[in-house]
């Protein structure tokens, strides 16, 4: 029996005439997605101006790095998906060979080795490759027959170790394991078949003792360790998620109002602008405010997921599923380990937590889900 998620369709879908508005068809953007990225970077915005104790500095960085965002998005949104397919092969091998160089030549910072300075700029590798893994095994699957068969599907779980395994050793095993969850994504939606997923599932199982003594860092075993039991080190290793449970919860439901949360601006909850920046706003927008912000990530989530059943050649539908499916478990992993229902991994809130590097990835993803989407024509009748 295979899991096949969406029927296939011819790789060249018929020409026709396009459709859409004037935002799809001067700026190759989609109007309803587009909104919804810039509410939810606007709530970003509001949340940090609070997380910060009301400094504007950082809130002008944040919205630069927007900016760029935004701007590789509209970018990226202009070139079609046949040209991004054949891009495909190049820009894995360029990812890939800049992985293998920050093993080489990267920069060491708080005991990882995970940059590549050139100078005016500092480069992250793995955010190129968490965009460059799902295309090459979409462009892999969707030069073959759909569902791939063992041996193929073989092959992609080969080139899918190998960019996590080389972010794995950086050491970064939350960005290793996001790289993963996107190609194997994208290999799930093209239908698997029980008996593949059974055999996956044993080896990853038989794998886990492997993996905690040779392959996670003592810092990455103590994290499972706070997770499974945080009260064993309340003021060291599990003071993360104490003091972000304790924020969470004394939100209530109305939350204590904007600027008024005493577990941030009182210094409690660590890595408030980043990693944890869901236990702020969860405390000054108590359970409504948190239900508000799953319902918009749920609604972006959805209208990807509806791109992706609408694009018409395989390539496409399997990267947008699979891009789709990376944004939800962006969304997941933060948000479930903030509440200590997951292990402290390190990935931020999506347009909402202050950085750079993953916010640009994330929106040039959407650049690539709205030339998806506008690129499209009609299907005769």
């Amino acid at each position: 029996m295979n899991m096949a998620i969406w029927p296939s369709k011819s790789a060249n879908p018929p020409s026709g005439p396009r459709y859409g508005g004037w935002l799809q068809r001067s700026l190759h953007v989609d109007g309803v997605l587009l909104a919804l990225l810039g509410l939810l970077a606007a709530i970003g915005m509001v949340v940090l101006y609070s997380a910060f104790g009301s400094r504007m500095d950082p809130i002008q960085d944040h919205l630069v790095r927007l900016g760029v965002g935004f701007g590789l998005l509209l970018v990226v949104a202009r070139i079609p998906p046949w040209r991004l397919s054949r891009l495909t092969p190049w820009v894995f091998s360029l990812a890939l060979i800049l992985l293998i160089a920050v093993l080489v030549f990267g920069q060491v910072s708080g005991g990882a080795r995970r940059w590549l300075d050139f100078g005016i700029i500092g480069f992250q590798p793995s955010e190129l490759m968490k965009l460059a893994l799902p295309m090459m095994v979409a462009w892999i699957l969707a030069n073959g027959s759909l569902p791939a068969r063992f041996g193929r599907s073989l092959v992609i779980l080969i080139v899918i170790a190998m960019p996590a395994s080389l972010i794995g050793v950086q050491p970064d095993l939350g960005t290793a394991l996001l790289v993963g969850v996107a190609g194997v994504a994208v290999l799930f939606l093209a239908g698997l078949g029980w008996r593949f997923i059974a055999l996956i599932t044993s080896l990853l199982a038989a794998a886990l003792p492997l993996l905690w003594i040779f392959g996670m860092q003592d810092y990455q075993r103590q994290r499972v360790l706070t997770f499974l039991d945080p009260e064993r080190d309340p003021l060291g290793a599990g003071y993360n998620i104490i003091q972000s449970q304790i924020a969470i919860g004394s939100g209530g439901v109305f939350g204590k109002g904007w600027l008024n949360g005493t577990q941030a601006h009182l210094e409690f909850i660590p890595e408030r602008h980043t990693d944890f920046v869901f236990a702020v706003m969860a405390e000054e927008f108590g359970l409504l405010g948190v239900i508000a912000l799953l319902m918009l990530y749920s609604t972006i989530i959805a209208r990807s997921l509806w791109i992706a059943h609408e694009a018409q050649d395989n390539f496409s539908r399997l990267l947008a599923g699979g891009l789709a499916l990376t944004f939800f478990v962006y969304c997941f992993v933060n948000i479930g380990m903030v509440s200590g229902l997951l292990p402290v991994v390190g990935l931020p809130l999506p347009l909402i937590s202050y950085g750079g590097s993953a916010m640009v990835t994330l929106l040039t993803g959407f650049g690539i889900l709205m030339s998806i989407h506008t690129h499209r024509r009609m299907w005769p009748s």
